[in-house]
């Protein structure tokens, strides 16, 4: 007796089991929509300032600010921050002999993100700020959702709302925002590892105003170097190169800024330790 082999018939494939789909990325926040674009342009540095950074623990971390100017006081910041899996933390700020409440809650799920913010809340005189964002992933490219803007203080009250979406592709990253009270799109592209380009543009129905502003980012890595500039439809130009100091926890930056239409040029020279 010999053994017995069995074997398919010709031209049949063993059948596969259907294919597992990945699961959608969470989208973020609301206010992480633009931030690849705006992180291509040069933040605005004037006068002196000295930033020092501290993490005290994975969820708590304190930063002191240093500023001194040519067009105001000088002045000292503190700020403390705290995040954990469901952050709701009051914060509270001074400025001008103004006080303000903030209240934050945000809750991040496996596709989507909820986030409300209530400021100054009194349920004496009757008056709060409310903002309320949601966002979902649709696809792993696509992302949509929405902002609603409300207030409402004794003989006034009235709401706002924003739609948004965000498309991200391998190289680059175009988002909209939409409503009542204007528009803001961007794009962003990543050329190679050391060359990115933004594109932002941005109307206010209220102050019937509208910007369009192009900024380029550049990485010298072998310097530990980097280099942003920008120029926009206000006739602005502006640039800061940054260079950090390892093994040390420092970075230098140096910026210039020149607005030609109205002829106003300011510098700035800031430390950041952490």
């Amino acid at each position: 007796m010999g053994n017995t082999l069995g074997l398919a018939p010709m031209g049949t494939l063993p059948r596969r089991g259907p294919r597992r789909e990945e699961p959608l990325p969470n989208p973020g926040s609301f206010d992480e929509l633009h931030r690849l674009c705006k992180d291509v342009f040069p933040a605005q540095m004037e006068g002196v300032k000295l930033v020092v950074n501290k993490v005290l623990s994975s969820h708590f971390q304190v930063a002191h600010t240093v500023h001194m100017s040519a067009l105001g006081l000088p002045g000292y910041h503190l700020h403390a921050a705290y995040a954990g899996d469901w952050q709701l933390s009051p914060t509270e700020t001074q400025q001008a002999k103004f006080l303000t409440w903030q209240f934050d809650g945000e809750y991040r799920g496996d596709d989507y993100t909820a986030t409300l913010t209530l400021g100054n809340p009194d349920l004496i005189g009757e008056s709060v700020i409310m903002v309320a964002h949601f966002l979902q992933s649709i696809t792993h490219r696509l992302v949509l959702g929405g902002e609603l803007v409300y207030h409402r203080r004794p003989g006034e009250e009235g709401a706002i709302l924003t739609l948004a979406g965000k498309y991200s592709a391998v190289h680059w990253v175009a988002t909209l925002n939409v409503g009542s009270g204007g528009a803001h799109a961007s794009y962003y592209h990543r050329a190679n590892e050391q060359v990115q380009v933004g594109v932002e543009f941005e109307a206010n129905t209220r102050l019937q105003d509208t910007t369009f502003s192009f900024g380029y980012h550049l990485t010298l890595p072998q310097a530990n170097m980097v280099f942003r500039g920008l120029v926009d439809s206000n006739w602005c130009v502006g640039a800061v190169l940054e260079k950090k100091m390892p093994p040390l926890p420092v970075t230098l930056a140096l910026g210039a800024f020149l607005n030609h239409w109205r002829n106003r040029f300011h510098c700035g020279f800031s430390i950041t330790v952490g």
